[in-house]
C-alpha cells in the first residue's frame, strides 16, 4: 500500500512515486539491506541508471576505494559512488519506482540528498521506503525480526508500525527521510535484526526478511524464490557452524534457553495472519 497517491482518483493525472533507499555503512550489517535491494534489481525492469560519484561527498580516509582485477586482467579502482534506478515492476504499473543503492557519503548530506531528489524528481508525493540492518543477540535458527516506523496511518495498520520516537545521531537514511517529507513523502523504514555471531558474511535470510517486510509495505508479491533458496543455505551454513564451533554452540545454547517462544514474533496472531496475506498475493500474482 502506497497511501494516497495510489489511490484510484489520484492515478488519473501523475503515476505514483516510490523511492527505495538502502546504503552501505554502519546501517548496512551484513549487507542485509544492499544486498536486498540488488536482489530487486535483478527480478525488476530498470530503465535506466544514474550515477553520483562526486569527490567533494567523500572523505577517502574513511570511506576508501577499492582496487580490483577485471575480466580483462587490467587493474581498476572502484570509487564510492551511489546508484540511482529507474526500475518498473508488473505488480505495481502505474507507479515511477527509483531504487537508490549507494555508500554513505562523509559530507555534505543536505547536498547530497538535494542531488538525489533532483534525480527524482517527483511529480506527485509518493512513498520512501528506508532499509537497514542491525547486529543484535538473536538466534540465526529463528526467522529474522524486522521491525520499522511509518508516517502513513495505513501503512501502521498493516504492519503494526508506529511513528518513530527516536532521538539521536542519525544515517543518511534519516536526512534523506527529513527532505522528502518536506516535498510531501510518506516515509517507513525497515530494520532487519540480524544475529551478531554469524555476521561476518552476507545474510540473505535477513535480506529476504526485509523484502518480505517490503511486500506487507506495498501490499504487492515479490518473486522471491531466488533468494528463499539462498536463505536456506545461508542457514544450513549457519547451523553446521554453529555444530562445529564449540564456543558458538555454547552460546547459541544459553540464547536458546533465554528465549521464550512466546516473545517471538512468528508466534503472534498477527505475524501468521500476515504469512498467509502474502501466500494469497503469490498465487495471484
Amino acid at each position: 500500500m502506497l497511501g494516497a497517491t495510489v489511490t484510484e482518483g489520484s492515478l488519473d493525472k501523475d503515476p505514483a512515486t516510490l523511492v527505495i533507499a538502502a546504503f552501505k555503512g554502519w546501517s548496512n550489517a551484513a549487507d542485509a539491506s544492499t544486498d536486498a535491494l540488488e536482489y530487486l534489481l535483478e527480478v525488476w525492469d530498470v530503465v535506466s541508471v544514474t550515477e553520483i560519484a562526486r569527490d567533494e561527498y567523500y572523505s577517502y580516509t574513511d570511506n576508501r576505494p577499492e582496487v580490483f582485477v577485471s575480466e580483462n586482467g587490467q587493474r581498476e579502482i572502484l570509487w564510492p559512488q551511489t546508484f540511482v534506478h529507474h526500475v518498473l515492476t508488473p505488480t505495481m504499473p502505474n507507479t515511477n519506482i527509483y531504487i537508490i543503492v549507494g555508500d554513505e557519503p562523509n559530507l555534505k548530506w543536505q547536498q547530497y540528498c538535494a542531488e538525489l531528489i533532483s534525480v527524482i524528481n517527483p511529480v506527485t508525493p509518493g512513498l520512501l521506503i528506508t532499509l537497514g540492518g542491525m547486529l543484535a543477540e538473536v538466534l540465526h535458527s529463528r526467522p529474522i525480526h524486522v521491525h520499522g516506523h511509518a508516517t502513513d496511518p495505513r501503512i501502521q495498520e498493516i504492519t503494526g508500525f508506529e511513528p518513530s520516537s527516536y532521538e539521536g545521531p542519525v544515517s543518511i537514511m534519516g536526512v534523506l527521510q527529513d527532505e522528502l517529507e518536506g516535498f510531501g513523502f510518506e516515509t517507513a523504514s525497515l530494520w532487519a535484526a540480524i544475529p551478531h555471531y554469524v555476521a561476518g558474511d552476507p545474510c540473505p535470510k535477513a535480506s529476504l526478511a526485509l523484502l518480505r517486510g517490503v511486500e506487507d509495505v506495498l501490499d504487492t508479491a515479490i518473486a522471491l524464490d531466488e533468494l528463499v533458496e539462498n536463505a536456506r543455505a545461508w542457514q544450513t551454513g549457519a547451523d553446521e557452524l554453529a555444530a562445529t564451533d564449540e564456543d558458538m554452540a555454547d552460546y547459541v545454547r544459553s540464547l536458546e534457553e533465554s528465549s521464550e517462544a512466546s516473545e517471538l514474533p512468528e508466534a503472534s496472531g498477527e505475524a501468521i495472519a500476515r504469512e498467509f496475506e502474502r501466500y494469497l498475493r503469490r498465487r495471484e500474482s
